[in-house]
């Protein structure tokens, strides 16, 4: 027995994967969590527990290809924030340290898009 996947599930199968392992990594280490509340966000307590609770919701609804095309809105802008805060200071060290710091945040980001452009509503 074969089974084949699309694309599209492939793509969604591992969206899914790095959002909701992301939201679990903030919620269960201690470390992960204190070093997104030291990126300098307003409330940033709160910030936390919303991306928390945005990635692990959308990443299930994405796994589950539920509402897809409205789940990635809000991760597409978790992912947009997170370069600015988080990657594009790395630009003064150099272009190539930045591209592989930088590489899964941008992969997710246009993963996301393609998502968004390939989901119907």
């Amino acid at each position: 027995m074969k089974i084949y996947f699309s694309a599209n599930k492939l793509i969604r199968y591992a969206v899914a994967y790095v959002f909701i392992t992301s939201a679990l990594m903030k919620f269960l280490n201690a470390e992960m969590a204190n070093h997104f509340l030291q990126l300098g966000l307003p409330y940033p307590q709160l910030m936390l527990k919303l991306v928390i609770f945005l990635e692990m919701g959308c990443g299930i609804l994405i796994l589950l290809n539920k509402s897809v095309k409205n789940a990635v809105i809000p991760l597409i802008g978790i992912m947009f924030v997170a370069i600015l805060l988080t990657k594009v200071p790395l630009l003064h060290t150099g272009f190539l340290p930045f591209a592989f710091q930088a590489r899964l945040d941008i992969v997710m980001f246009i993963l996301l898009v393609y998502l968004y452009q390939h989901s119907p509503r």
